[in-house]
């Protein structure tokens, strides 16, 4: 799959992705994030024609989620952990950040660009709050 990434120079550059591999993995927790902001930026991203992870969007019936989720990780360039109260609360996301900490740490050009959905960052880099317990 072919997608345009603008320069520095504002010309289009054109990076190839091999089959399966993803530019972004999307990661949060419940249906009220799923059907709102989560929607509507998986959504402006598939549009932008940027290849998103979304494990509903992704995973096929019967396939277990770890290991596909496991795959998506290393596969995606931008990881987007989406944190909200909930997110804390599911060991499935803990696990899914960690694995996109790790995959950052080995300098490979992984990017993570969380977002602070109604909780306070501080509680997060703190481990404060609705994150003090699951950390």
């Amino acid at each position: 799959m072919e997608s345009s990434v603008a320069a520095a120079s504002s010309t289009p550059t054109t990076v190839v992705l091999p089959a399966g591999d993803y530019e972004v993995f999307l990661s949060f927790r419940g249906p009220d994030v799923r059907k709102r902001f989560g929607d509507h930026l998986y959504t402006s991203l598939v549009r932008a024609k940027i290849r998103t992870f979304r494990d509903e969007e992704e995973l096929q019936k019967g396939e277990g989620i770890a290991p596909s989720l496991v795959r998506a990780i290393p596969e995606s360039k931008i990881y987007i952990p989406i944190l909200t109260q909930q997110y804390a609360s599911s060991k499935w996301c803990l696990l899914e950040l960690a694995q996109m900490v790790e995959c950052w740490k080995q300098g490979k050009g992984h990017l993570i660009l969380p977002i602070f959905y109604f909780v306070d960052p501080r509680d997060v880099r703190h481990q404060q709050g609705p994150y003090q317990q699951a950390f």
